[in-house]
């Protein structure tokens, strides 16, 4: 599986499951129990690749704004909802974390936000296939500390200032 055919079935998953990640999860799984194991471990490190990138300060502090504090699981959680809002969402918010403010038509908190059964749709399919659990993935150890400049989360007046665009549209209360 390349990158075209990994962000086609995200694209596709989230269509098909109206944006709710929980039934995206499940239409995942499902699809990916239609492939051989192989395609389902290159699927899990096409995601789990992305998920590292995602591990960044500016994201973090979107997660903050946008769902009103994010704790190290929530934003886990909101990393992988990020990978499942389709690569047009996950590059632009990868590259600049402001540019949610625009590549975002609406924000649910209810909703929104919380993909954790995402981050587990290869690992299930592919314990559906094999009977096993899916293997070592043989990439780079996760970082340690997120990327970019360190920032206070429970400053409001930094995160605006971090991210002014995407406060303004979320946040301005």
């Amino acid at each position: 599986m390349d990158e075209t055919e990994f962000w086609a079935l995200i694209d596709s998953t989230r269509r098909e499951a109206d944006g709710d990640p929980e039934e995206q999860a499940d239409l995942l799984v499902e699809r990916l129990t239609q492939l051989d194991p192989d395609a389902v471990t290159y699927f899990a490190r096409h995601f789990e690749s992305r998920y590292s990138r995602a591990y960044q300060w500016d994201l973090w502090a979107a997660a903050w704004i946008l769902l009103d504090g994010a704790s190290d699981d929530v934003f886990d959680g909101f990393r992988c909802w990020l990978i499942g809002q389709g690569r047009e969402v996950f590059e632009g918010a990868a590259h600049d974390a402001d540019a949610l403010a625009g590549l975002l038509a609406d924000f649910d908190e209810e909703l929104d936000g919380d993909g954790e059964d995402l981050g587990f749709a290869a690992d299930e399919a592919y314990e559906q296939l094999t009977g096993t659990v899916l293997p070592e993935l043989g990439l780079p150890e996760a970082p340690a500390d997120p990327a970019g400049v360190p920032l206070d989360l429970e400053n409001r007046t930094a995160l605006a200032e971090r991210l002014p665009k995407l406060w303004d549209r979320f946040r301005n209360d």
